[in-house]
């Protein structure tokens, strides 16, 4: 059975663009594949955050895997510090990992100028991690989303190279996962690209009807269309492709009439696309709440998890320090 591998990082709560961008697919994932899904806290270190916060973000993130029908009695989801496998492979893969590669990722000049004054070793090395993160279970497919496609090919190239130093086939190279369909970009709420928690941009999975309906109503418009049948900018096409997820066909075909013909009303489409979110969010928040509390349940399903990717992610490292000249004596 082919193994598949994500991960998301422990920033928060989930949102739209993670749940329409991979989440949903988890579900028909784990009945066909073997799936491991973990929660990325040490990624999260690299924008230094609080440590008073970093439990509470496993922990709702944990939690909303499960509401949105993560099962680990079928898939392993498990905490990425519980797996200590993971930073000693990062530790190996960086050995193999070079600075001009690393400092030319997308990611990485981003965050640079997002981020001056907070420009670590970490940040430059997050590809090598995400790396270790799906070679320690030497992953056949991994669900991505374009931000993160350049990344997954960093990971092919890493897998090549060692391969080929090595003079071994040992480490797969995974590749892209979604369902025959093209990767899914859900973009935010103000216009500005990629919906993200570090944007301000989202709809998080656990809103409530009130708190969906304020942000969707300041979702940025215009006066609308004058001339039939144009071009939407980017800000509107933004509104019609969160519509185009949530909405039956019937709803976007209407709202799609009303743009071309220049009698498109921003209310309505607001409102009707805020009691659609909150209809397709309504189900997942409800088991939030329910899951959100039981302590014993959240405790056993990261310490099973934690055991059966260690059975995985053992083998792995054990083999790979074999390759690379580690013995016991």
């Amino acid at each position: 059975m082919e193994t598949v591998l994500s991960g998301i990082r422990s920033t928060g709560n989930l949102h739209l663009g993670n749940y329409y961008g991979a989440l949903r697919n988890f579900i028909k994932m784990q009945e066909e594949y073997q799936c491991f899904f973990f929660i990325a806290d040490y990624h999260s270190l690299t924008t230094h955050p609080n440590p008073h916060e970093m439990h509470g973000n496993v922990r709702n993130v944990l939690t909303e895997y499960l509401a949105a029908g993560i099962d680990p009695d079928k898939a392993t989801i498990y905490v990425q510090s519980d797996v200590p496998e993971i930073p000693e492979l990062y530790l190996l893969l960086n050995m193999h990992a070079y600075l001009g590669e690393l400092s030319k990722t997308a990611s990485f000049k981003e965050k640079a100028r997002k981020q001056p004054e907070n420009v670590n070793a970490g940040l430059l090395t997050y590809p090598t991690l995400m790396a270790a993160d799906i070679l320690i279970h030497n992953a056949h497919k991994v669900p991505v989303g374009k931000d993160q496609e350049q990344h997954l090919e960093m990971t092919r190239k890493f897998a090549r190279r060692f391969n080929n130093f090595y003079q071994v086939e040992y480490f797969r190279e995974p590749a892209a996962f979604n369902f025959g369909e093209d990767l899914l970009k859900i973009p935010g709420l103000d216009g500005s690209g990629k919906m993200g928690k570090s944007e301000g941009n989202c709809v998080f999975l656990a809103d409530d009807a009130k708190t969906i309906e304020k942000k969707v109503k300041r979702a940025l418009t215009d006066a609308g269309p004058t001339t039939p049948n144009s071009t939407k900018p980017d800000y509107i096409e933004n509104l019609f492709t969160i519509l185009k997820v949530v909405s039956t066909p019937e709803v976007v075909t209407h709202f799609e009439e009303k743009w071309n013909t220049c009698d498109i009303r921003y209310g309505d489409l607001k409102k009707q696309l805020a009691e659609d979110i909150i209809r397709a969010t309504s189900p997942i928040r409800e088991r939030i709440i329910d899951i959100q509390n039981n302590e014993a349940y959240l405790a056993k399903v990261t310490k099973e998890g934690a055991e059966k990717a260690r059975i995985s992610a053992a083998k792995t490292l054990r083999e790979v320090r074999e390759i690379m000249g580690f013995k016991k004596f």
